[in-house]
C-alpha cells in the first residue's frame, strides 16, 4: 500500500483508507487517524449513536450566546508547532465536537494530561445579558468542573456552581441555573479538577442564556435532509474486486476518471495506483446504455509511480494531477496539468505555485480546481494553519503561474483537519471533509457557500447529514455541472475493495444551477471552423468572466455560466471583426445544455457586419450604456485599416407608422456616425443610409423575429 512506501505525495489517495482500518486491518494514513489513535477517534460507549445524533439535529435549540473572547487561562495543552490546537480560543463560539464526545484539538485542554486541581479558563461575552442559564460543554471526562463563577458588569464575582463531590457524568453539558435571576453576566470562569478524573479534560464551549429551557447542542445539518439516500454502485464496467477511489466526473457528466489499485493492468505494478476512465454511453447505434468498460488512461499520465487526476477543466481537455512529473520519471510534491490533444494527453507540466510547501508529516496534499480554471483550492499544512490541514486558495496570475496559497479563513478551517475539497460548477458551492466541525464520524462531508468574490467569506458549513455521512471517514464528492448526482468512493456494498458509487442530490445541498455552452466558431461565408478566442461577460459588466480558446482540431469550446444572469459571448480572431452574441439565462432556474455556433465576419471589401439591440433601446436612438464598447470595436478596425471606408445602414421592424420608423433609422445612423467622428475618424470615411422597415431579414410576425429586423449594419466599402 502507499502507506508502506516513501512516496507520500499522492495524498489524494490516502484518505480512502481512513475509517476503513477497523474493517480491513490496513494501516490507515488518512487525516483523522494520523492525529488520533482509533480508540481516541471513536466515540466512547456513552456517546450518542448516529441515530440519536440525527434526532438531536431536529430539536429546537434554545437561544444561547457563546463566549467570544478569552480573558485568561491557567495552561494550554501543546499541539503541533503550527496551529491553534487545544488552545483556550477553542472554547469560544459554539462547540466544535459536541454532540459527539471524545478528544478534539478543537476544544481547550490544560497542559497536563491528568491535570491539576485548579485548572481554569475565563471567557467573556460580546453582550452582557441576564444569565438565567449557564452551560459548560465537556467533551472529555464530563464531571471535572468543580466551580463556575459568573462575573457581572461591575467585575463582582458570583459563585453559581460548586461541586460537593466529583463524579463522572454521561451528559457532556453541565447546565447551571443561577438562583439570582437578575444576575447580568459579562464573563464566566470555569474551574476544573483535572487530577480527580484521570485522563485528559477538555472544555468545548461556554454559553449563557436568558431562557431556562435547557440548552442543547446540535449538528448544523442542511435543511430537509432525507432520512435515506440510495447509493448506486456503478457496476462491473467501472468497479472491480480491486480498489476504485477518488472519482472525478467531467463537467458534462459524460466521462468519469478515477484511480484504480490492485489491478494487473496498472503500468507500474498491481499495487501501484493508475488513472482509469469510463464514458457514459447513450445507448444509440446498437450500443448498450450506461458506463463503458473502464480503460487505463496510459502514459504519460500514468507511470511507474502512483497517479491520480484531481481536477478537470470545463471543456474536459485539461487534467490536473497530483505530483510534479520529473524528466527522469520520478515525482515530487506539487501539482501538474496535462492537455488532451488529437494525439492523446500531453506530458504533464508543473503548475508553478509561489512558495508552495507542505508541513504535514506525510506531505499529504489534496486539491480541486475552480470551474473557470482561475483558482486551485489546496488542503495542506502551512505555518498559518489552524490545525492539521487547512484549505487554501491559489489564484492564477497573468503569467500563468499561481499565487502563494492564502488561507480560506476561520469559517471553513478548524483546529482539526480539512481535506478533500470540491468546488461545484457554480464557482461558489464548496464541499469538503472536516474533522473539526460537529459531525457524525471520523470526518464528515460539509457544504459551504461563497458569499462574495473573495475566498475567505463563506457561509457556516452544513453537515450533509446521516444519510450521506457515516460514523467513519467520508469524502470525495464530485458533481457534474447538471448538479443531479454526486459520485463518491465507498466500501459498503462494493465488489471487493472500495468502489465508485453515485447518489441523487437533494435540493438543499445542490449547487446553484448553471448552463453549459457548447459550440463552434465558423467563418460567416465558408462556414468552416475558425480558431478563435471566446470571452464571456455579464451584461453590463465588461470584466471578462471567462476566456476559452476554440481550436477546431481539439473539438468544440465549452463554457460554464451560472444561470439567472444575462451574458454576452465575444468571439475574436485576427483578420475578423469580433462577433458578440447575447445569451439570456436570467429567467432560468434549472440546468441548461446550450449549443451555439458563432459566425465570424472576415474583414474584406463587401462584407457586412450586423449589430442589433446591443446599441439602442426599442423605439429609441440614444446609445445604451455599454454600446460604446461595441462601437469601439469598429473604431479599432478603422484604426487598423486607415484606408477603410464604411457604409452605416439603419433598419427597424414594421411596428408603427412608416415615417416615424424612417426617422428613427435616420437618427440611429446619425448617432453612430457622430460617435465614430468623436473618436477621430474622418467624415469622408463614413457614409450613412436609413432604410427603416423596408428591408426586413425576417418576418415581423413575432417579437423574436422583429428583433432580427431592428439592426444597424456596417458594410465595408473599401480597404
Amino acid at each position: 500500500m502507499l502507506s508502506q512506501r516513501n512516496l507520500f505525495f499522492s495524498s489524494l489517495l490516502f484518505i480512502s483508507f481512513a475509517g476503513l482500518a477497523q474493517q480491513s486491518g490496513l494501516r490507515s494514513v488518512g487525516p483523522r487517524t494520523d492525529e488520533r489513535s482509533p480508540a481516541e477517534s471513536k466515540p466512547t460507549p456513552e456517546a450518542p449513536s448516529s441515530e440519536s445524533k440525527a434526532e438531536s439535529q431536529r430539536q429546537t435549540v434554545s437561544s444561547v450566546q457563546w463566549a467570544s473572547r478569552v480573558v485568561g487561562v491557567s495552561s494550554e495543552k501543546k499541539g503541533d508547532n503550527y496551529g491553534e490546537q487545544y488552545k483556550a480560543v477553542q472554547a469560544l463560539g459554539r462547540p466544535n465536537k459536541l454532540p459527539d464526545i471524545g478528544e478534539s484539538p478543537c476544544a481547550w485542554a490544560p497542559f497536563y494530561v491528568d491535570g491539576t486541581a485548579d485548572e481554569w479558563i475565563q471567557v467573556g461575552f460580546a453582550k452582557p445579558i441576564r444569565a438565567r442559564q449557564i452551560v459548560v460543554a465537556e467533551n472529555v471526562n464530563p464531571g471535572s468542573v468543580v466551580k463556575v463563577i459568573a462575573i457581572d458588569e461591575k467585575g463582582a464575582e458570583h459563585i453559581v456552581y460548586e461541586a460537593t463531590s466529583i463524579q463522572p457524568r454521561t451528559d457532556p453539558l453541565l447546565h447551571i441555573f443561577p438562583k439570582d435571576s437578575a444576575l447580568v453576566c459579562q464573563q464566566v470562569k470555569v474551574v476544573i479538577n483535572g487530577a480527580a478524573l484521570k485522563g485528559l479534560n477538555q472544555i468545548d464551549g461556554i454559553g449563557i442564556s436568558e431562557e431556562v429551557k435547557p440548552i442543547t447542542v446540535n449538528i448544523v445539518v442542511s435543511k430537509d435532509t432525507p432520512k435515506e439516500i440510495k447509493k448506486e454502485n456503478l457496476g462491473k464496467t467501472v468497479n472491480s474486486v480491486g480498489q476504485e477511489v477518488a472519482p472525478v466526473i467531467s463537467p458534462d457528466g459524460r466521462t468519469l476518471y478515477f484511480t484504480r489499485n490492485f489491478n494487473k493492468a496498472n503500468i507500474g505494478a498491481s499495487d501501484r495506483q493508475d488513472v482509469w476512465y469510463s464514458t457514459l454511453e447513450s445507448g444509440v447505434g446498437g450500443n448498450s446504455s450506461g458506463w463503458s468498460e473502464a480503460v487505463n488512461i496510459g502514459a504519460p499520465i500514468n507511470n511507474t509511480g502512483d497517479n491520480a487526476i484531481s481536477g478537470m477543466s470545463a471543456d474536459g481537455r485539461t487534467a490536473y494531477l497530483i505530483n510534479v512529473y520529473r524528466p527522469d520519471g520520478s515525482m515530487i510534491f506539487g501539482i501538474s496539468r496535462s492537455t488532451r490533444t488529437k494525439t492523446g494527453w500531453s506530458q504533464p507540466v508543473e503548475c508553478r505555485i509561489a512558495n508552495n510547501y507542505n508541513l504535514h508529516e506525510k506531505n499529504q496534499l489534496e486539491f480541486c480546481v475552480s470551474p473557470d480554471g482561475r483558482a486551485i483550492i489546496l488542503a495542506v499544512q502551512r505555518k498559518d494553519t489552524h490545525g492539521d490541514r487547512d484549505l487554501y486558495v491559489s489564484l492564477k496570475k497573468t503569467d500563468t503561474t499561481w499565487s502563494e496559497p492564502a488561507s480560506m479563513g476561520g469559517i471553513i478551517n478548524s483546529a482539526d483537519f480539512e481535506s478533500s475539497p470540491f468546488l461545484a460548477a457554480d464557482g461558489r458551492t464548496l464541499y469538503f471533509t472536516s474533522g473539526g466541525h460537529p459531525g457524525l464520524g471520523n470526518g464528515d462531508i460539509f457544504v459551504s457557500r461563497r458569499l462574495d468574490d473573495s475566498w475567505n467569506n463563506w457561509s457556516e458549513p452544513e453537515n450533509l447529514g446521516p444519510s450521506i455521512n457515516t460514523d467513519e471517514w467520508d469524502g470525495y464528492f464530485t458533481i457534474p455541472a447538471s448538479g443531479d448526482y454526486a459520485y463518491l468512493s465507498s466500501r459498503g456494498g462494493s465488489l471487493g475493495e472500495d468502489d465508485i458509487f453515485r447518489l441523487k442530490l437533494y435540493p438543499a445541498i445542490k449547487p446553484d444551477p448553471v448552463a453549459i455552452i457548447t459550440g463552434t466558431v465558423l467563418d460567416s461565408k465558408s462556414k468552416k471552423p475558425v480558431a478563435s478566442q471566446i470571452v464571456s461577460n455579464v451584461v453590463g459588466d465588461q470584466k471578462g468572466l471567462e476566456k476559452v480558446n476554440y481550436n477546431p482540431e481539439s473539438g468544440e469550446f465549452k463554457l460554464i455560466l451560472p444561470t439567472q444572469k444575462a451574458y454576452t459571448l465575444t468571439a475574436s480572431r485576427e483578420g475578423y471583426f469580433p462577433t458578440v452574441e447575447t445569451i439570456d439565462l436570467s429567467k432560468d432556474k434549472r440546468f441548461r445544455d446550450i449549443r451555439k455556433s458563432i459566425l465570424l465576419v472576415k474583414i474584406e471589401t463587401g462584407q457586412k457586419i450586423t449589430m442589433r439591440e446591443v446599441l439602442f433601446e426599442q423605439s429609441q436612438f440614444a446609445l445604451l450604456p455599454g454600446a460604446d464598447v461595441e462601437l469601439d470595436r469598429v473604431v479599432d478596425m478603422l484604426g487598423k485599416y486607415p484606408d477603410m471606408e464604411l457604409l452605416i445602414e439603419g433598419h427597424t421592424d414594421n411596428q408603427g407608422e412608416w415615417e416615424p420608423n424612417m426617422k428613427l433609422a435616420e437618427d440611429r445612423v446619425r448617432v453612430v456616425k457622430e460617435y465614430l467622428l468623436s473618436k477621430g475618424i474622418p467624415p469622408a470615411r463614413i457614409q450613412t443610409k436609413a432604410w427603416g422597415p423596408s428591408k426586413p431579414i425576417a418576418s415581423n410576425g413575432t417579437e423574436e423575429k422583429r428583433k432580427l429586423n431592428r439592426r444597424v449594419e456596417f458594410t465595408i466599402l473599401k480597404l
